[in-house]
């Protein structure tokens, strides 16, 4: 079940990679999460194993023991991935507005200039039309 889910993850998150502008970071962050992935699915695995193990050695009270502490280190661990990967997208985020911030003044600063030279241009006009009048 977890694996499906992680599978679902990697889907959403090639997704975002889809309908994201690519810019250098935003490729670098990409290969960040994916990596992080990668070894969160590792870990998955890891844990898969590690309960078929004890699944075998389910003889003594020590291996049930020894069981419980790893399976609490290997939670830990995940939390640990898990805000990791939080952190990361918290940024991806701030990036992502940070752009659209970017994107918006300069488009306002493309309408100024337009506006700036179409007044301008009427300026001129005006100004020849008066010569010429003269």
């Amino acid at each position: 079940m977890l694996l499906t889910l992680f599978m679902m993850m990697m889907m959403m998150m090639k997704m975002m990679m889809m309908m994201m502008m690519m810019t250098m970071m935003m490729k670098v962050m990409m290969m960040m999460m994916m990596m992080m992935m990668m070894v969160m699915k590792v870990m998955m695995m890891m844990m898969m194993m590690m309960m078929m193990m004890m699944m075998m050695m389910m003889m003594t009270m020590m291996t049930m023991m020894m069981m419980m502490l790893l399976l609490l280190l290997l939670l830990m661990m995940m939390m640990m991935m898990m805000m990791m990967l939080m952190m990361m997208m918290m940024m991806m985020m701030m990036m992502m507005m940070m752009m659209m911030m970017m994107m918006m003044m300069m488009m306002m600063m493309m309408i100024m200039m337009m506006i700036m030279v179409v007044l301008i241009l009427m300026m001129m006009v005006r100004l020849f039309g008066f010569m010429f009048f003269v």
